[in-house]
């Protein structure tokens, strides 16, 4: 059974600390997929809330320090009940705050999984990208060697997300490459998606299991945005969102198979 027959059939709850910028779009999009949104921050509750979750999805894209800690207690509490840990390091890199919060939160959590783009990933681990507010700036360097070595440090499934995609634990490497140029003119796909790696993540068998379900959640939703893109090329970024919805309800396993664009770069450690 695919992945996306897993997670329409198991209806996971995905349990998101997002930024106030995404939430109603990361909620319907995980409903549309066929996931179940569970949008808690309160301080009270965010850790009984993340032990019964199928994957909890933290967010820093509106930083403040109740939000902090809530992302502590909640990511604590998955990785106490083994649930798995989606991170998105909204920024990093962008502010002193921002790169500290989240370096913090690698040391103190154990992640499944790391998506970011590519300056956020590189300054997660201290390496240098150029960052432009929350967007990967210009730059030279070499996004699957960052991509690895950040996986190798942190212990976990990293995804840097661009115009190809690279997702590795730091052996095994897979480069996707279905998406549309809309997706960077409609705030808040780079949040959903992670959400939807969190939905992808909770339905995989612990371990190597997880990379093939993550390799798929890409190509699913990067195939639901290139059709998106198709049936609304006359209108815009707007029409674009809603439709990215209905095709995110839409795509079947099967178009998966026949349509992802995905490959393996290498097996093993250089």
């Amino acid at each position: 059974m695919s992945y996306l027959k897993r997670v329409r059939h198991q209806n996971p709850l995905v349990h998101n600390i997002t930024n106030i910028v995404v939430a109603p779009f990361t909620a319907n999009g995980l409903l549309a997929l066929g996931a179940s949104p569970f949008m808690a921050d309160a301080l009270e509750e965010v850790a009984e809330v993340a032990r019964m979750a199928s994957a909890v999805v933290l967010n820093i894209g509106t930083l403040d320090d109740k939000t902090v800690q809530a992302i502590r207690i909640a990511g604590k509490s998955a990785n106490s009940h083994g649930v798995p840990v989606v991170l998105d390091p909204v920024g990093a890199g962008a502010t002193a705050y921002r790169t500290e919060v989240v370096q913090m939160l690698t040391s103190e959590l154990r992640l499944s999984v790391l998506r970011g783009n590519v300056a956020e990933v590189a300054n997660v681990v201290g390496e240098q990208w150029k960052i432009k507010g929350v967007d990967a700036g210009e730059g030279e360097g070499d996004r699957v060697g960052i991509a690895e070595r950040a996986a190798r440090k942190l212990g976990c499934l990293v995804v840097v997300t661009g115009k190809e995609d690279v997702i590795t634990d730091g052996q095994t490497t897979y480069l996707a490459s279905n998406g549309h140029e809309l997706l960077t003119q409609v705030t808040g796909t780079g949040c959903l998606l992670s959400a939807v790696i969190g939905a992808f993540a909770a339905v995989a068998e612990p371990g190597s299991d997880t990379i093939k379900s993550v390799v798929e959640a890409l190509a699913f939703y990067g195939l639901a945005a290139e059709i998106a893109a198709e049936r609304t090329a006359p209108y815009g970024p707007g029409s674009f969102q809603i439709e990215l919805l209905n095709q995110l309800a839409s795509v079947t396993p099967e178009l998966v198979v026949d349509r992802a664009r995905v490959r393996r770069v290498y097996e093993g450690v250089k």
